[in-house]
């Protein structure tokens, strides 16, 4: 059946785009997003806001999907949907959508962990990317969660390390957010980063024991440090906002790879991949490719648009479920919280 044409309609619309892809197989033949700016007024997502844009945005979204993959709707051979985590609104959009589609085609229905999809975007066949074998780690870095998972296959994944508090995504914003950046501020963070100098300014980094993360008194350190600075020189922060920067994402980069390494040391497994949309960020890619020649690992960095909340990574695990008959009947439901 692999062998097959499997043409496959993935849906994601966990947070704040709307997103649907076309896949042949394990190849992508479309894959669109509907970003959602009005957020950027509030400083973060507004839910209620997310699941109106959802609803306004799926039937284009999905339409355009099919129509750049170039085939015809009666083609599709099952629906993958993101079933959670993610907000309740936001996956009743997305969810009832799906439903509704696979039982006017008739076709089988999947649900899909978004944090799973992260992980397996690795799997999608892209000219100049690697596949990781099985066992390998996953980092997973977003702005709601932090992980590290140890993959032994693709329905068989074990979380050894979380974050205790904030994810890695939120302490990129809200430092962001300390200075007077817009939101989202993570990619802001990275792209000021790069004009200054890392060692600048020294941050604690965190004790947590074992492969467990905490950002939450890094967070509230930056906060001190810049309102007493700010104190002696109103325009500390203009002044050397690069080195600021910089020096916020090298603690945070250092936090990542700190676990990371200790994961490689307690598992023996050198293959180490990451996912989620803080894995976009240019230097955690950069210390993770040094990675490969200082620590003899073999890593895996997915395409950047595979990084951030997309459908594409949807597909492939539905894709994956298609192969292992891995279906869902009609009763099932979205889940804000959902076992990993």
């Amino acid at each position: 059946m692999a062998n097959e044409p499997i043409y496959l309609l993935a849906i994601e619309s966990s947070c704040d785009d709307t997103a649907a892809a076309v896949l042949q197989n394990g190849k992508v033949l479309s894959n669109v997003v509907a970003n959602q700016k009005i957020h950027s007024e509030f400083g973060g997502v507004i839910p209620e806001l997310a699941s109106r844009a959802h609803q306004q945005n799926i039937v284009p979204v999905v339409e355009m999907a099919i129509r750049k993959a170039n085939i015809d709707k009666k083609q599709l051979n099952a629906i993958a949907f993101t079933q959670g985590p993610g907000l309740m609104g936001s996956l009743l959009v997305g969810s009832s959508f799906s439903k509704s589609l696979a039982y006017a085609l008739n076709i089988p229905l999947i649900a899909v962990n978004h944090m799973h999809a992260h992980i397996l975007a690795h799997f999608i066949d892209e000219d100049g990317y690697d596949k990781p074998n099985f066992p390998f780690l996953a980092m997973t870095i977003s702005g709601g969660h932090t992980q590290i998972v140890k993959v032994n296959d693709f329905f068989n994944m074990e979380i050894i390390g979380e974050t205790t508090d904030d994810a890695v995504g939120e302490a990129f914003d809200k430092s962001a957010k300390i200075l007077g950046l817009p939101y989202p501020g993570g990619p802001l963070i990275d792209k000021f980063a790069k004009e200054g100098n890392p060692k600048a300014y020294k941050f604690t980094k965190p004790k947590v024991q074992g492969l467990n993360f905490s950002f939450s008194g890094l967070k509230t350190a930056i906060l001190y440090f810049v309102q007493k600075n700010v104190a002696e020189n109103p325009n500390f922060i203009e002044e050397n906002l690069a080195d600021i920067c910089a020096s916020i994402q090298h603690t945070i980069v250092e936090i990542l790879m700190d676990k990371l390494k200790l994961a490689v040391t307690e598992t023996g497994i050198k293959q180490v991949a990451i996912g989620g949309g803080v894995s976009a960020n240019s230097g955690i890619r950069e210390t993770l490719k040094s990675a490969e020649k200082k620590h003899g690992w073999q890593t895996f960095i997915p395409k950047f648009e595979y990084t951030t909340d997309n459908a594409a990574m949807i597909g492939i695990v539905g894709y994956h479920k298609f192969l292992s008959g891995k279906f869902e009947n009609h009763a099932v439901t979205a889940k804000a919280r959902i076992e990993f």
